[in-house]
């Protein structure tokens, strides 16, 4: 018995040094090795920090690229999805909200246009990333704001859209934050 405590005591202390030293250390060397050092890439305008790559905003006017929608208000200290089926009377309502917004603000589209993703939040609330089509069906009618052309505006979607990784993994997408960010850079250019 006392050969098996001994044992006993060995793992757990192996366990300890790797579980408990070891593996946040690996942890916090790869976070720093990572864009923005373990501290989430930042996102600057006129050299202030205007948010996070990886954390969706709020972006309401018809000037920005819009992301999805959130459940949680974009609240990054409180992620989650809103737990609502397709068959709750509350959800269908704030579907149905969003597709007359987005109808109201795009005259040109119609109901079958528009992405599923531009009018259900994602399930953490806080997607900063839309498709390439939810980008490409919104190009109008931020070109028309900023009175620049469908065309500047498209090259610039298409600069900003992430192809998926090795070409395989993944969808392409498009940082909404990134793609507004370049468009009041692209403004202050003209």
């Amino acid at each position: 018995m006392k050969s098996n405590l001994i044992k006993s005591i060995r793992v757990t202390l192996i366990l300890i040094v790797i579980l408990c030293v070891l593996y946040p250390l690996a942890i916090s060397v790869a976070g720093k090795l990572s864009k923005g050092h373990g501290d989430g890439e930042t996102i600057t305008l006129n050299g202030k920090v205007v948010g996070y790559a990886n954390i969706g905003q709020s972006f309401t006017q018809p000037k920005y690229f819009w992301g999805r929608p959130s459940a949680v208000g974009y609240n990054a200290a409180g992620s989650g999805g809103s737990n609502k089926g397709p068959s709750n009377p509350d959800y269908l309502k704030d579907v149905n909200s969003r597709i007359d917004t987005l109808l109201k603000y795009h005259p040109y589209l119609k109901r079958a246009d528009i992405p599923a993703e531009m009018v259900t939040a994602s399930g953490s609330g806080l997607d900063p990333d839309i498709s390439p089509l939810a980008a490409k069906i919104q190009i109008e009618r931020v070109a028309k704001v900023r009175n620049l052309t469908t065309d500047a505006v498209a090259a610039l979607v298409n600069l900003h859209t992430e192809k998926p990784l090795f070409g395989l993994f993944g969808p392409a997408k498009v940082n909404v934050l990134k793609l507004n960010v370049a468009l009041d850079e692209l403004k202050k250019q003209n």
